[in-house]
């Protein structure tokens, strides 16, 4: 899961970014902010800061430049001319006024493919832990066949198991603990293990074994573009 924080002094703004972060699989809203100020605190938290350049008091640009180690930014203006002074303070991408929610995808994507290669593998866990009846479970991610959310639970469908882990667990948190090169939101309630993917189409996943999930509209690209890598 990629962590982000929003910084922009107009609320309609800052509405629409936390709408279009809430509809990308890989993104989550650690905190939206009304000023640079406000967002300090949450700069050591988050992978992405999503900066207004235009903001009373300390400008996006000025904020980001008094960063000692500031994360990933992308800035975001009505202003074009404002683009090559964002790139010399060295940002990830620039987002112009009004933009839509394709180009905001499109931008979250590139990040992704940024983040990608620069976390090491091993950031990745060994293992999962899970508490169900008084116990705890391990399970390695690889074991992990697709999940399924009901509500505050998840069904997890194992390889070596047809009966599933039923855990209280999100989904989306699961899918952020996942490698993403190997696990893909393909619903709002589930997740596979591309691995396991044998034949795809608009609307459905066939795994192995002859299991059907359904793809919503929502994940289709994104999935088709894990497939293809």
């Amino acid at each position: 899961m990629i962590r982000v924080a929003i910084v922009d002094d107009e609320p309609l703004a800052l509405r629409q970014m936390e709408s279009y972060v809430s509809r990308i699989p890989f993104l989550e809203l650690v905190a939206s902010c009304p000023s640079a100020t406000a967002a300090r605190p949450y700069v050591e938290q988050v992978d992405v800061l999503y900066v207004d350049i235009n903001m009373p008091d300390l400008s996006g640009m000025d904020f980001v430049r008094s960063l000692e180690n500031p994360p990933l930014v992308v800035f975001t203006t009505a202003y074009s001319e404002y683009a090559l002074e964002g790139f010399r303070v060295h940002a990830v991408d620039y987002l112009l006024k009004p933009f839509s929610f394709a180009e905001f995808e499109a931008s979250a994507l590139r990040i992704r493919d940024i983040i990608e290669h620069v976390r090491p593998a091993a950031a990745q866990p060994k293992a999962l832990t899970f508490k169900m009846d008084y116990k705890t479970v391990l399970v390695e991610p690889d074991r992990i066949r697709y999940a399924e959310s009901m509500s505050e639970y998840l069904k997890i469908w194992l390889m070596d198991t047809d009966i599933p882990l039923v855990v209280l667990y999100s989904l989306k948190r699961l899918a952020g603990q996942l490698p993403a090169d190997r696990f893909q939101r393909i619903h709002r309630s589930y997740l596979v293990n591309l691995s396991q993917v044998r034949e795809f189409s608009r609307t459905s996943v066939v795994l192995e074994g002859g299991i059907t999930l359904p793809v919503s509209d929502l994940y289709r690209r994104a999935l088709r573009e894990a497939l293809s890598r």
